[in-house]
């Protein structure tokens, strides 16, 4: 069946090979112990382990971290769809908070939702996995980022 013309590409090892050494050189990434799940074209999900380091006052975990990881999944998933070689910055970011993020580790997925000539609007679902494997979604975030 023929890919219509919209669709993305493939992923060539190469192009996941560049996303994950970009990952490897994030020290907030690394500082939260987060790390890549799944790379696809236009989608990356990254997750963390929680832990008493990324909590706040509450037992859950901080949106700060919560913003960092769904904008890193956001901008990878940006980064997938460029060529070899770009970079990425996020311009603007919105984060709802839905649900108090708490459990053994927290997911986020990252999506382009627009590839523009110049802009992409990207959002990152946030999800919060309990001990029993099942998942709470705990925020959404809404952004734009441009090459860098």
């Amino acid at each position: 069946m023929p890919r219509p013309e919209n669709a993305p590409h493939p992923l060539t090892p190469a192009k996941e090979t560049e996303i994950r050494d970009s990952f490897d050189r994030q020290a907030m990434m690394k500082t939260i112990g987060a790390r890549i799940d799944a790379i696809a074209p236009g989608r990356v999900t990254l997750s963390l382990p929680v832990c008493a380091q990324i909590g706040q006052q509450h037992g859950y975990v901080h949106a700060g971290a919560s913003f960092a990881l769904g904008d890193s999944a956001a901008g990878y998933a940006a980064l997938s769809l460029m060529p070899l070689g770009a970079e990425v910055l996020t311009v603007e970011m919105k984060i709802n908070l839905i649900a108090p993020a708490a459990g053994r580790r927290l997911i986020a997925t990252g999506e382009v939702v627009k590839a523009g000539r110049r802009l992409l609007v990207t959002r990152a679902n946030l999800q919060a996995e309990a001990a029993d494997g099942s998942l709470r979604e705990v925020a959404l975030l809404l952004g734009t980022m441009i090459p860098a």
